[in-house]
Formats: C-alpha cells, sequence, structure tokens
C-alpha cells in the first residue's frame, strides 16, 4: 500500500519558488552573477546623473545601462523595439531593475545627456578587462591594430540613383564632346559630388570597402584578441578638440582621401588613447595607415616603449 503524503502550505511555496527560479531564462542568470555594474561604472557617472535634477530619479541609473547593454547583446536595432521586448518580458524588465518602462524619448535623452559618461564606463570597461586579455595570450594582448572605417548614414546621397544620375550626365556630356578614352567620369563625379550630406554635415562622402558612400568617419583600436580598446568619432567636436589637424580640401582620387585621412587620424588617436589608458603598455603596432612624418615614429618607439612596429603602407 502506497503511503500518502500530505503537502503542507509551506512545500507549495518551495516547489514554486523553485519552478519561477528555474524559469528565469539562463543567459540573464549569467549575466547577474558575473558582471557587477556598480564596479564598472564611474562614482562621476553616479554624480552627474543623480545630481542632474533636485528630485529622485524615476529609472534607476543601473537600469538604464542595463537596458542599453540588453539591446546590444540581443542585437535589437531600435530603441521603439527594444521597450517593446520590456512591455512584453517580465523576465527582461526584473533583471534591468524597471518597475515602470521608460518612453523612448527617455531613453534618447539618457543617450545625449550622458554621452561623456558613457564613455568614460567604456574606458572603465577596457582597462578592467586589460588584465583578463593578458591572460589569455600575452602576445596578442599586446598588439594595437589601428583601422578606420564610417558608418553609414540614412541620407538621400547614399541612395544609389543619386551618384548613377550624376555619373550618367557626365558620360552623355563627354559624348557630346567627344572626350577620349582618357576622361574617367567615375572620378569627376566623386570631384563633383558634395564633400558632406546636405541634411547632416557631419556624414562626411568617403571611399569605403571599394564604393562610394556618405558616413559617419571613426577610427578603432583592438588587440591582437580583436577586443576593441577604443572608438574615435572623428566629428567636428573631435577636430575642434585637435586643431593640429589641418582638414584640406578632398583630392580627386579617392584612394588619395583615404590615405591622407587616415595617417592624419592616426598620431592624435594613439595619443588619447594613452591619456585615456597609461597603465596599458603596448608592444608591437599594427596599421593600414600611410605616413612620413618623424614625428610617428617618435611616438611609437619612445612614448609607447614599441619593441617593434608593422606598418604596411598602402
Amino acid at each position: 500500500m502506497i503511503s500518502q503524503k500530505q503537502l503542507s502550505l509551506a512545500d507549495i511555496f518551495e516547489d514554486c519558488k523553485d519552478i519561477f527560479e528555474s524559469d528565469k531564462p539562463q543567459f540573464l542568470t549569467l549575466l547577474e552573477n558575473h558582471i557587477d555594474l556598480d564596479e564598472i561604472i564611474p562614482f562621476s557617472f553616479y554624480n552627474h546623473y543623480y545630481a542632474a535634477t533636485g528630485r529622485n530619479r524615476k529609472y534607476p541609473l543601473t537600469a538604464m545601462l542595463w537596458a542599453l547593454i540588453i539591446q546590444r547583446l540581443f542585437s535589437i536595432p531600435t530603441d521603439s523595439l527594444l521597450l517593446v521586448f520590456l512591455h512584453y518580458s517580465r523576465h527582461l524588465r526584473e533583471f534591468c531593475g524597471f518597475t515602470k518602462v521608460p518612453d523612448a524619448s527617455k531613453i534618447t535623452r539618457f543617450k545625449q545627456d550622458f554621452l561623456l559618461d558613457l564613455q568614460s564606463v567604456f574606458d572603465k570597461l577596457v582597462d578592467i578587462t586589460e588584465p583578463i586579455c593578458r591572460d589569455i595570450d600575452n602576445n596578442l594582448a599586446s598588439m594595437l591594430l589601428f583601422d578606420t572605417s564610417g558608418i553609414e548614414a540614412y541620407v538621400t546621397e547614399n541612395n544609389p540613383k543619386y551618384a548613377n544620375r550624376i555619373i550618367r550626365q557626365l558620360k552623355s556630356y563627354a559624348r557630346s564632346m567627344n572626350f577620349d578614352s582618357s576622361y574617367d567620369p567615375y572620378k569627376v563625379a566623386y570631384a563633383s559630388m558634395p564633400t558632406s550630406a546636405s541634411s547632416n554635415h557631419e556624414v562626411k562622402q568617403q571611399y569605403i570597402n571599394g564604393h562610394f558612400c556618405y558616413a559617419y568617419k571613426f577610427g578603432i583600436i583592438t588587440n591582437g584578441l580583436g577586443i576593441v580598446r577604443s572608438i574615435d568619432f572623428y566629428n567636428k567636436d573631435y577636430l575642434s578638440s585637435h586643431p593640429d589637424i589641418v582638414v584640406e580640401k578632398k583630392a580627386k582620387s579617392p584612394d588619395e582621401d583615404k590615405s591622407l585621412a587616415d595617417s592624419k587620424a592616426l598620431l592624435p588617436t594613439l595619443k588619447d588613447f594613452k591619456t585615456r589608458h597609461p597603465d596599458i603598455k603596448p608592444s608591437i603596432f599594427l596599421g593600414d595607415a600611410a605616413f612620413d612624418t618623424i614625428e610617428i615614429y617618435k611616438l611609437l618607439f619612445e612614448d609607447f616603449n614599441f619593441q617593434k612596429a608593422f606598418i604596411p603602407l598602402i
């Protein structure tokens, strides 16, 4: 005969609690157990965030940061879609620390008002992860790799019809004027296009990955493990803080424009990296920027204490 066991209210409560805990997504549990935002967030960020108003914040700083981290980890493309996830996922809301989901304007203002503070979080994270990278592979972690690229913007000039219209007009003009085969309508089109987008002058004309586009230009530094160490956007604020960078009129050749821009961006980018992370001592440099000044060699071999530098020229 099977003995009967009477369930108490305490047993039922414990069973429900176990089901609730086991139902929590494992990925969120890993983040919760292994990432301490209080260690990553600089104290200055707390002061700036909570001192911006004379009353308590409705949304905690850690909740806003966790929401942005979740957005990147899950590759959520827009803030509005992120808010949809938060509305319909109780686990995500509780993990981030929201009692109420903010609206899209709150997310936008947070990014705009605390841009420099978000940069300080990234810089502190670089310092925290540097010893971890060294433990993984000291040789690869001691490398610095520099490159420039751009993020294409949603502007009229990036529509293929915009460039094709100009090229067709130039080809028709060349036929009507009986130009010889040395005439290149593509180079002429490049020279005749505006240097920046009409809707946003921060979006510059560039030659990226073999095609023309209008993009936000930035420089990126990684180590040999492929882990990002620094990102600098070359906008008007960056240029105003680096008066030594002289922006000249674009050349007729897109390849010449690219090499000139990279060589001018390399030196200030490395100097800024050294200022932000004085304890990081790389020993090998890899870059694709073409340069011929003695100043860069002095920076590499004296200031940075590089043992050797591999610098393939374009």
